[in-house]
């Protein structure tokens, strides 16, 4: 049974437990956007962007300040909050939906970049979110996916602790059926704590529609 079968219960309690997290982080931190986000798309034209599971709003406002029309989609109501005052501080405009991404639907071939960043999910659920990811991409669009790798697990650290909702590049790679590979690897960087001595693992998977 998925997350999007038991409306009501799991569903719930994960919107709580994000919004929990966003309504204790610090004020006066300076959000930043992911450096691999930044490394993978800086070089690509403006154009339209979608940002599933957008959080608050980091990484749409970034795309946004650079001239990218963006759709944002999150079922974190505290998340949305923080991200159109981050956008209205930063005089960006963004498209925010409050939605669960299991739930949502995406125009069809509609962007020209979306982007799937530490949505860490069941593989059936990530296997759907990236169905409606790579549907909604126009031709020669970008689909950029980021998240915890699951080395990360024994040989990195923070992210989650639950293997079945870490993956790896080949994983993704095989769940993206139809679009051109162009980058699948490991990446790493710094531990989120700056103190832990090992760096956080992730894989990075970016792809094209032909």
């Amino acid at each position: 049974m998925s997350r999007l079968d038991r409306a009501g219960t799991t569903s719930d309690r994960m919107r709580e437990r994000w919004n929990r997290r966003y309504a204790s982080a610090d004020p006066h931190s300076t959000p930043v956007p992911s450096r691999f986000l930044v490394a993978e798309v800086s070089d690509l034209p403006p154009g339209r962007a979608l940002d599933l599971a957008c959080g608050a709003g980091r990484n749409a406002v970034w795309l946004a300040e650079r001239g990218w029309r963006v759709t944002a989609v999150d079922f974190s109501d505290v998340g949305l909050s923080m991200a159109r005052e981050l956008a209205e501080a930063r005089g960006t405009t963004v498209e925010w939906i409050e939605a669960d991404v299991l739930a949502w639907t995406a125009t069809v071939n509609a962007y020209d970049l979306v982007c799937v960043l530490y949505l860490q999910l069941p593989a059936d659920e990530r296997r759907a979110v990236l169905r409606l990811a790579a549907n909604a991409l126009g031709p020669g669009g970008t689909l950029l996916v980021i998240g915890h790798d699951l080395l990360n697990l024994t040989e990195g650290s923070g992210g989650p602790t639950q293997p079945d909702v870490l993956f790896t590049p080949d994983e993704i790679v095989g769940e993206i059926g139809g679009l051109q590979v162009e980058k699948a690897e490991r990446v790493r960087r710094p531990a989120d704590d700056g103190v832990t001595p090992r760096d956080a693992i992730d894989a990075l998977v970016r792809a094209r529609r032909p």
